[in-house]
């Protein structure tokens, strides 16, 4: 040995080794519940992960010994090809180290902070695999819940896998909960975990939809400069893709939606993340943004009420933003379908106008009924006198009603939007028809034997002026009737049940 090799050992500091075999060698990464050291078991010389579990100060022993078995355990239920796996467990001098299976991948989060938005078809496939690992976990009765880019490592031949199932919560366990402490990354936390209710496998599948915006729009959907404003935007604003369309875009809407209830199941997100997974699937706007809209999407937020006359002003700029949108092709969920009048989907009927002018010259259901009577055909009047009871025979029921900002408040009010157009206007109400026609807002049995339609309102109908001191909107429909042409006996959609 020459003496410059002797020199550099010498200088060379000695790993700390844990419990006599595993040596941590080089930090690797940190977050909220610990360091990650590269570590080497010196047994049996594999190369591993060794997570150094770091909890709050004030944190009961109790708790950190619990949310470290619970990890074990965790780990040691899951068999699945994108969980990451967990070798042993370790308590040494007060710590506490987990020792994992190394994955020499960056983060879903590094990947795109590096390289841009992710192609649709890869991010599907990323999407794919997270979700296989998350099935696998909640039939086990586990909730991972911080399901985020930072936990998902992808390596250059497209194998996935989901980490950090640390703070995961098995539904069998008793809850545990810290003063003051947020478990979980806020800007990931699904809107029923905001408001307070225990994690559920549908809180994971809503995580995961906010990753997969991320993969694909390369910015956080609902970060925002402060955790109060990222938690208050989780509960009250909309997302809106600008670069996809097709069944990627229809998986990550499905999944962001707000209830539970109405969210797409993790069958049904698989099923549209396989179909986006394959050229065939791909519907990428050219160029990625919307010609008419060179910057980053506004995110439409709660109006605040101000005490003067400008508040109608207020309400008609909310307006003027969804038609700028709109026209771009690019509001809620962009141009998915081509023409409104296109049938992509095989359950989807032609979208029809209402108002004067438009197919259905009267159309005007209440809030009181969802179930009505009458034909969805040009020149068939509806309105709320065919309203009944979906318990009794029926025609069609409306299955989600929907705002699309528009109109005036006076009939030369410079400022109100400009009506976007039927084939804009069309193409938003079918990408959200179909999108909720798809979710457990409609009966999964009864949904083989249903078609379903969009109907929008005409022009005529968004420049007739309302009232001053109302939000100048319209509503839009998505309707559901029998493929048979069939009476339905009973109510299918979840909005009546």
């Amino acid at each position: 040995m020459t003496n410059e090799q002797t020199t550099q050992r010498a200088n060379t500091p000695t790993p700390r080794i844990i419990a006599g075999r595993y040596a941590l060698l080089a930090e690797i990464g940190r977050g909220g519940m610990g360091v990650v050291w590269r570590g080497e078991d010196r047994v049996i010389g594999r190369q591993v992960a060794i997570k150094e579990l770091q909890l709050p100060d004030g944190a009961e022993d109790s708790v950190r010994a619990e949310r470290v078995l619970r990890e074990v355990r965790t780990g040691g239920r899951l068999n699945d090809p994108a969980v990451v796996t967990v070798f042993d467990v370790v308590s040494e001098d007060g710590g506490t180290f987990i020792v994992m299976e190394l994955v020499e991948a960056p983060t879903l989060s590094e990947l795109v902070r590096r390289n841009g938005p992710l192609p649709p078809a890869q991010a599907a496939s990323i999407g794919q695999q997270v979700l296989t690992a998350l099935q696998a976990a909640h039939e086990a009765g586990i909730v991972h819940r911080d399901v985020k880019p930072g936990n998902i490592m992808v390596a250059a031949n497209g194998r996935v896998k989901l980490t950090d199932f640390g703070i995961a919560q098995a539904v069998d366990d008793p809850r545990l909960t810290t003063s003051g402490m947020i478990v979980g990354s806020p800007a990931f936390m699904a809107p029923e975990r905001v408001a307070g209710k225990e994690a559920l496998p549908a809180s994971d599948l809503w995580s995961l939809g906010a990753t997969l915006y991320f993969a694909v729009e390369g910015v956080l959907a609902f970060e925002r400069p402060t955790t109060a404003a990222t938690l208050h935007a989780i509960m009250n604003e909309i997302p809106y893709l600008t670069r996809i369309q097709g069944p990627l875009a229809s998986a990550i809407m499905g999944l962001l939606v707000a209830s539970p209830d109405g969210r797409i199941s993790a069958a049904q997100a698989h099923q549209l993340l396989g179909m986006a997974a394959t050229p065939a699937g791909q519907h990428t706007p050219p160029g990625g943004h919307t010609a008419l809209w060179s910057g980053p999407l506004p995110t439409m937020q709660a109006p605040v009420q101000p005490a003067n006359p400008g508040r109608r002003k207020l309400f008609v700029s909310l307006g003027a933003v969804a038609a700028v949108l709109l026209l771009a092709g690019g509001f809620a969920l962009g141009d998915w379908w081509g023409t409104p009048k296109s049938t992509t989907d095989p359950a989807m009927l032609p979208t029809l106008t209402y108002g004067d002018g438009g197919d259905l010259a009267s159309f005007s259901p209440t809030s009181s009924y969802s179930c009505y009577n009458g034909r969805l055909t040009p020149g068939y009047n509806i309105s709320s006198d065919n309203g009944l009871d979906c318990a009794k025979a029926h025609d069609f029921e409306v299955y989600d009603t929907f705002t699309v900002f528009g109109g005036s408040t006076s009939g030369s009010d410079p400022d109100a939007a400009a009506y976007p157009g039927v084939d804009a206007l069309a193409r938003f109400a079918q990408a959200r028809c179909t999108m909720t026609f798809h979710s457990n807002m409609v009966d999964g049995k009864a949904r083989p034997t249903l078609n379903f339609r969009a109907l929008i309102p005409t022009q005529q109908l968004w420049d007739t002026p309302v009232d001053t001191y109302e939000t100048p909107y319209r509503s839009a429909y998505c309707a559901v009737t029998r493929q048979d042409s069939a009476q339905l006996t009973e109510g299918v959609a979840y909005s009546v049940k």
